[in-house]
């Protein structure tokens, strides 16, 4: 009880006498900041008194310490929760930024259609297989998605890659050859100026993408982690563009490309993605760090 002393408020009473002082004095309100794992029985003893007795009580919200989560109060059917928010935004600002993931992807496929067009057909010309590159990637809560992409390697690319690990040029579990020997001629082209990353545009339309968040990893490259925190990431949906995107791609280390993610989804905002947005243009246009 010593602790209480060390406080500029005054001591009234001990746990043992709360309920004698709830039925003698006047109290409007009781806010509960026990810790929960050693007082859970004192906080559930106080919150049922003054429950019994009609005094509103309060607790904190924030009952597990935790330094990156926003809590709020909802109601269910049968009960109250409180809610903590770690990682996806929340509130109307998702509506928005949904929507305009829809408004801006649909006007984006409209204006692209002959690049699209041109590039299919430049892909049948300069080698076999086929146009779109489908690969499994972990989306939103590690949700497995098909990501479409303008075919840039060869044939077999993927089953090709187990014999070139020894020539990974990048941190962490990612994998990058910057001369990659399985990239085709146009392939090299499509990478250069992000064409390749455009069917993504179908994604986004279709929800499992948006135009903004942390890019989606390939099931390989998860495989790899070995911090939970790196995994925050997937609280958010993926993106075509982000931080990492506009700050060098390939040359960013994997360490300092979390961190980005990280920053991205604690600072989200609709005004965030906007920036981002914009920046994307004059990055992919100087092909900084496209590998």
């Amino acid at each position: 009880m010593e602790e209480f002393h060390k406080t500029s408020y005054a001591y009234v009473c001990d746990l043992n006498g709360f309920l004698s002082f709830l039925r003698e004095n006047v109290v409007d309100e009781v806010v509960i900041a026990l810790p929960i794992k050693s007082s859970y029985y004192e906080a559930a003893r106080i919150a049922a008194l003054c429950g019994e007795q009609g005094i509103t009580t309060r607790f904190l919200s924030n009952l597990f310490d935790l330094k990156l989560a926003r809590a709020k109060a909802e109601y269910v059917e049968y009960d109250s929760l409180i809610t903590i928010h770690a990682g996806s935004p929340q509130g109307r600002t998702v509506f928005v930024k949904r929507l305009l993931d829809i408004l801006i992807s649909l006007s984006c496929i409209s204006c692209f259609t002959p690049i699209f067009l041109v590039t299919a057909i430049l892909i049948k010309l300069t080698s076999p297989g086929p146009v779109f590159f489908v690969q499994k990637r972990l989306g939103l809560n590690k949700r497995v998605l098909s990501v479409y992409k303008f075919r840039t390697m060869v044939q077999g690319a993927e089953e090709k890659q187990a014999g070139l690990e020894q020539l990974n040029e990048v941190t962490g579990p990612v994998f990058k050859i910057k001369d990659d020997p399985r990239i085709t001629t146009i392939g090299k082209f499509l990478r250069k100026t992000s064409i390749d990353e455009l069917p993504q545009l179908f994604n986004v339309l279709k929800g499992d993408m948006s135009l903004v968040g942390p890019r989606p990893l390939p099931l390989r490259d998860y495989r790899g982690f070995d911090k939970d925190w790196h995994r925050r990431r997937f609280s958010i949906r993926p993106g075509i563009t982000c931080l990492w995107q506009i700050s060098g791609r390939s040359s960013v280390p994997f360490e300092r490309w979390m961190e980005l993610d990280m920053e991205y989804i604690d600072r989200w905002s609709v005004w965030l993605d906007l920036q981002i947005l914009i920046r994307t243009i004059p990055a992919v246009l100087k092909g900084f760090g496209a590998a």
